[in-house]
């Protein structure tokens, strides 16, 4: 059974469905996958991380799970003699690539989401507020403690730390930063999931189990389809070898970070019918939970009123950037359901940025040799825009 929560086969007959399926229908794309599909999805909730779920189980201590792991990580699971069957197992099928694994389709997927340099992270963390109205996102969020007040900043650049480690050039071979983070983000949803099972106000019920498989894959979305159809707005020449690249990167991504699904979509039709799901599966019962989440990162970059002068300017500058892609991105009505602050004329930044980014996108698809240096240069400009924000204190941790 699906959590009583997910709302999708009663959406269906909401006005705004009807209509979405009718328009998708005049341009011959029904974006409503097979039934078939949405039960899978629908089950996904009852799915956490089977291996690292059962290493936690197994293990004395919260400490002396994540030394076992953490130490595997780096250093691999043979340098971990008294490990447990169940974190050799976990490590064997990471260590053991998937039928469906194409390295080399992985490395463009990263180049395509280093194309996005920075930009792509605002993004990002915009369209992931229209996930805040559903409990199964938000109440874990909330829970914890994670992107709820002064910690919304840190965690954010945390997730962007994240982001770039697994796009570089290698960033996912075995032993690479990229690895090694994600496993480390592995072993902290894991520890979040088992923490909040036991917690009494969780509702397992209603939300199914917390991280689960459903929530990661539409999460998984939010790095692929999402920006490579959306980041078209501002310029960016996104092919749809380019959306499949980055459909098979975040799959490995996911992969490596628990999220081995019961479904995951083929090609770019697939995944718009997964965003479908996404869009119209909510009952939207986060409230206040969820609008705190969404009001704690609108003001993430907002400045210090007791900070120096200096300061407080380059602070004003980034905050009305964060605000115009946060009202850009976002849907005006989660934008007005939330409460959040005015972007003003900053909600035109992204588009004004259209004729810089169109013109780069033009020169780098017309020369490989280009394409090689501005793929370098974002490299530098979105570390340098992490140290900036956070300086090197930005990684995630598990």
């Amino acid at each position: 059974m699906p959590p009583s929560e997910f709302r999708y086969w009663e959406n269906e007959r909401r006005g705004w469905v009807r209509l979405a399926r009718a328009a998708g229908r005049l341009v011959g794309f029904d974006p409503a996958p097979p039934r078939e599909v949405v039960d899978a999805v629908a089950s996904m909730y009852e799915d956490g991380d089977p291996l690292a779920d059962a290493f936690l189980d197994e293990v004395a201590s919260p400490k002396e799970a994540r030394a076992m792991f953490h130490k595997a990580a780096r250093e691999g699971i043979a340098s971990v003699p008294e490990a447990p069957a169940t974190l050799r197992a976990l490590f064997a099928e990471i260590e053991t690539p998937p039928d469906w694994l194409d390295p080399e389709l992985v490395e463009r997927g990263a180049r395509v989401f280093r194309r996005y340099g920075a930009h792509v992270f605002r993004f990002a963390g915009a369209i992931t507020l229209a996930g805040y109205s559903e409990s199964s996102v938000a109440k874990p969020l909330a829970m914890t403690g994670g992107y709820v007040g002064g910690s919304a900043r840190r965690r954010f650049l945390e997730t962007v730390a994240f982001w770039i480690e697994v796009s570089e050039p290698n960033g996912l071979l075995r032993g690479a930063p990229g690895w090694t983070t994600t496993l480390h983000v592995r072993l902290g949803h894991a520890m979040v999931r088992r923490r909040l099972l036991a917690h009494p106000g969780w509702n397992r019920a209603a939300w199914g189990v917390p991280i689960s498989q459903a929530d990661s894959l539409f999460t998984l979305m939010g790095g692929s389809i999402a920006p490579g159809l959306a980041l078209r707005a501002m310029g960016f020449r996104t092919s749809r070898a380019d959306i499949e690249a980055l459909l098979h990167f975040w799959r490995w991504v996911g992969h490596i970070v628990g999220v081995t699904p019961r479904w995951y979509p083929a090609n770019p039709e697939d995944a718009l019918r997964l965003a479908f799901v996404a869009l119209s599966r909510g009952a939207g019962l986060a409230g206040e939970d969820g609008r705190t989440l969404c009001q704690s990162y609108a003001n993430a970059f907002a400045p210090d009123p007791s900070a120096p002068l200096e300061t407080r300017l380059r602070a004003r500058l980034s905050h009305g950037v964060h605000l115009g892609y946060t009202r850009f991105f976002l849907p005006p009505w989660v934008y007005s359901k939330n409460a959040l602050p005015s972007a003003g004329l900053w909600a035109l930044h992204p588009l004004a940025q259209m004729p810089l980014v169109f013109a780069l996108e033009s020169l780098r698809r017309a020369s490989p040799a280009i394409d090689d240096v501005l793929d370098a240069a974002r490299r530098r400009r979105r570390r340098a825009w992490l140290e900036r924000h956070a300086g090197r204190s930005g990684a995630p941790r598990a």
